[in-house]
């Protein structure tokens, strides 16, 4: 009993260092009508700007996402919330645009250093039979993280001096007290080897995998999509469109995506992993859908309904792909595993925003939405009709 009570808590220490890191990743959501302003830069720059942090997301993972499998969890993480401070110190720093490229850069690595890394290590801190519940408290450390940092952003933004540094100075500090609870946490690789042994890898599945990981990688791609879209282009459109200027508004707005993913997550348990997966493709239609809504009328009430209700369905998706990922992965190669889940994922945030961002000039914030929407839901319903006809086999 006490060592399963030491395990809850060395496992949830891991989730809350998980959640500082992802924290970082959103903190800038909120601000980017702020440096908009300050640097003189376009739509289309804000969406490059977001799109650097994928695809950096993208490269750490190809190029060492089976480090911790190799060496460690702990000095992979370490090395994560260094960059994670590296990021913040850009910001702190920013005189233009170059900065803003760097700190996103960094934060890119940092996350893409986590993503498996910290999913994992969460599992193995875990007691013994409580996968389950380990994995949520992995996914809501990524998504309450991610709904922390435009919300924390914002409210500081708006009611506290220095919009722009104090957002940064406080990631800082938080950064600072998840790296001494890291140090206290123990390393859960027992055979570790040298970083000479950790290889750029292609996203290679083992045949026991890929019936599971097709399915999963599909939904994971359009809610993080849905949730690209969020992040980067709804601050603009709250702002011209529906006339929101409030900073604290804007970030409460891209939170409630996050935070609704982790409510999804919670349903998993009551609904089961193989029917969370087409569950949460219709919770991703309804949410596009929605928001389709709020782009043709312009209503702030249809935006906040997106977020709630596409997010829930993200987080239904989510939970049970990397539930039905993880359980499938033989464990000397599961965060390589989870890292290519998130590979597909981190295209999903980075590729239709850029394409929104293109097509901002020829069409208008609202055209381009509905491009990108229809896209998506092209996407979902084909995956939900697939999930449908082919469920996964996940024994729950």
């Amino acid at each position: 009993m006490d060592g399963d009570r030491r395990g809850w808590r060395q496992c949830l220490a891991g989730g809350a260092v998980f959640a500082v890191c992802m924290i970082g990743t959103t903190l800038p959501t909120p601000l980017y009508g702020l440096y908009q302003e300050k640097f003189s830069f376009s739509e289309l720059t804000v969406t490059v700007v977001y799109a650097v942090y994928a695809f950096a997301v993208i490269g750490v993972l190809l190029l060492a996402g089976n480090a911790s499998d190799e060496v460690g969890r702990r000095p992979v993480l370490l090395t994560g919330l260094g960059c994670a401070a590296g990021s913040a110190v850009c910001f702190l720093a920013a005189t233009g645009l170059p900065w803003l490229y760097a700190g996103r850069l960094l934060s890119g690595l940092s996350a893409g250093l986590f993503t498996g890394a910290a999913t994992a290590y969460v599992l193995e801190l875990a007691p013994e039979g409580g996968r389950a519940r380990a994995t949520l408290v992995a996914t809501a450390a990524t998504m309450g993280g991610l709904g922390c940092g435009p919300l924390l952003a914002g409210v500081l933004a708006q009611y506290a001096p220095w919009p722009l540094y104090l957002p940064f100075a406080v990631h800082l500090a938080l950064v600072a007290g998840a790296a001494a609870v890291l140090l206290w946490l123990p390393e859960t690789v027992r055979d570790r080897g040298s970083l000479r042994a950790v290889r750029p890898q292609r996203p290679e599945l083992s045949a026991r995998v890929r019936p599971v990981f097709g399915p999963a990688a599909i939904a994971s791609f359009v809610g993080f999509a849905l949730f690209g879209v969020f992040t980067s282009v709804s601050p603009a459109f709250l702002s011209e469109s529906l006339g929101v200027h409030d900073d604290a508004v804007t970030g409460l707005v891209v939170a409630l995506a996050f935070f609704s993913s982790t409510a999804g997550q919670l349903a998993v348990g009551r609904f089961g992993v193989g029917r969370s997966l087409p569950l949460g493709c219709a919770g991703l239609l309804g949410g596009l859908a929605l928001l389709a809504g709020a782009l043709r009328w312009d209503l702030l009430v249809l935006v906040v309904l997106s977020a709630v209700v596409g997010g829930y369905g993200q987080g239904l998706a989510f939970r049970g792909s990397l539930s039905a990922v993880a359980g499938a992965s033989p464990e000397d190669r599961r965060a390589a595993v989870i890292s290519t889940l998130f590979v597909v994922a981190y295209f999903g945030i980075s590729v239709p925003v850029i394409g929104v961002g293109l097509l901002v000039g020829p069409v208008g914030l609202e055209g381009a939405g509905l491009v990108f929407i229809a896209c998506m839901a092209v996407l979902v319903t084909a995956a939900g009709v697939y999930l449908l006809r082919r469920p996964v086999a996940t024994g729950d």
